[in-house]
């Protein structure tokens, strides 16, 4: 009868809160718009399966070796760990985990060795966000993978389309100071640095918020990447209304020149020009900046094909699996479900409909500086959902003008999103990461 007991307390069912079966829903909501509506699935799989072993009840899967200790809460551990903390009060384990959360380096090599000893480990989704995430790899892989399948040709075709690219990231300005308002109003409580890392949502980028908030708010990073990429998903409901409600039908109809023959000189230059400009003036934005110029760098010199080749497709998808099962790992139950997860969620949103409303209101300003039009509807693409963006500006240009191509001409501003954003990221860094 014993051992039935010890069987059934050491079972799942036994451990299992309601926050982690809200959180397993949550996961299998996400499986389910991957799979079902095909919304971000490359990303959304991994992300929803990870955030659901995350909260599989006592397996401690996305805990480091202390957390485990802790969420054991066995009496004497405690008291061990409060010893090694300098903590002489305690009520229970939480209060133990925030002194270790402020702890210095060595008081964490203290408790993790008390950890090891005790026969605790860490989870094997913690292991994969260390290596992923926390070092700061995964995303700049993912962002050399992305450079290497992007095309700068439209960009480099009409250099106009830059200024729609950095106009969309407007957003993400805005969202950094409504973050900050909310907290001055007492509404949520986010720093500075948590705000930055929430405004990056506004750029559409996912690897770029999380390499962000991998740096500046990591407690919030579960939330910014699940923000962030329904966002991107939702590209399709989110911008037309944002397009159809600042431009007019004849402005919908306006039709752009063929985009003139981009050399492969220009396209060998370009980035390499692009990475030594903007490093010099901002050393924060090289890391994502230069693994997207030298993936794109490897594309266009036809001189190494099969690295090419690698980055695009195998490298890419092998880490994309690991980003996401890491990015589920920090949608356990008890990070995630409080109300700055909404305040993040709800000022994702606005980010990404300011930076929508601002590519389109510049190029309508365009207009009236240039004696060559441009169709408004590209400057919803300045938002670096590649291709989606460019993808929704065609199909709105094809309702009012059948014969109205925009696709490659979206691709500009849509390329430009993707250099913008990484450089909104090296500013924010730049200035709160210190």
């Amino acid at each position: 009868m014993d051992n039935l007991l010890v069987l059934w307390n050491s079972s799942g069912l036994a451990q299992i809160q309601v926050g982690q079966v809200v959180m397993m829903l949550i996961g299998l909501g996400l499986l389910f718009l991957a799979i079902r509506k095909n919304f971000e699935p490359l990303l959304l799989v991994p992300i929803g399966f990870g955030g659901i072993l995350a909260n599989i009840p006592g397996a401690g899967l996305a805990y480091s070796a202390v957390e485990n200790a802790l969420h054991a809460a066995d009496p004497a551990m405690l008291a061990e760990f409060a010893r090694a903390l300098g903590v002489t009060v305690y009520d229970s384990a939480k209060d133990i985990q925030v002194a270790y959360d402020n702890a210095g380096a060595g008081a964490h090599l203290a408790a993790q060795q008390l950890a090891m000893d005790a026969g605790y480990g860490n989870g094997m989704l913690y292991s994969f966000y260390s290596v992923a995430i926390a070092s700061g790899i995964a995303p700049l892989v993912i962002f050399m993978g992305v450079g290497a399948m992007t095309d700068f040709g439209p960009l480099l075709a009409n250099p106009k389309t830059l200024f729609l690219g950095a106009a969309a990231q407007f957003g993400i300005f805005a969202t950094v100071l409504g973050a900050v308002t909310l907290t001055s109003l007492g509404v949520m409580d986010f720093s500075v640095a948590d705000a930055a890392a929430i405004g990056i949502i506004g750029g559409a980028d996912g690897p770029t918020a999380i390499y962000v908030s991998s740096v500046l708010a990591p407690d919030l990073l579960g939330a910014i990447a699940v923000a962030a990429y329904s966002y991107m998903a939702l590209v399709p409901l989110i911008q037309p209304p944002i397009m159809r409600a600042l431009t007019t039908e004849e402005e919908r109809k306006i039709e752009m020149v063929q985009l003139r023959p981009v050399s492969q000189r220009e396209k060998i230059v370009f980035p390499l020009a692009l990475l030594i400009l903007v490093a010099l003036l901002l050393p924060d934005a090289a890391p994502l900046l230069g693994m997207f110029c030298f993936g794109n760098l490897m594309k266009e010199c036809g001189v190494v094909d099969r690295l090419s080749d690698t980055v695009q497709n195998a490298l890419i998808n092998i880490t994309t699996i690991f980003l996401g099962l890491s990015v589920g790992s920090k949608l356990v139950a008890d990070k995630f479900l409080d109300m700055n997860t909404l305040g993040i969620l709800g000022l994702g949103i606005v980010a990404f409909g300011i930076g929508t409303a601002s590519g389109v209101l510049i190029a309508k300003l365009m207009n009236r500086l240039s004696a060559t039009p441009i169709n408004p509807l590209i400057g919803s693409a300045g938002v670096s959902a590649v291709p989606m963006a460019a993808r929704v500006s065609n199909k709105l240009g094809l309702e009012a003008n059948p014969h109205n191509f925009l696709l490659m001409h979206a691709m500009g501003p849509n390329v430009a999103g993707v250099i913008g954003s990484a450089v909104a990221a090296g500013v924010m860094i730049s200035l709160v990461g210190g």
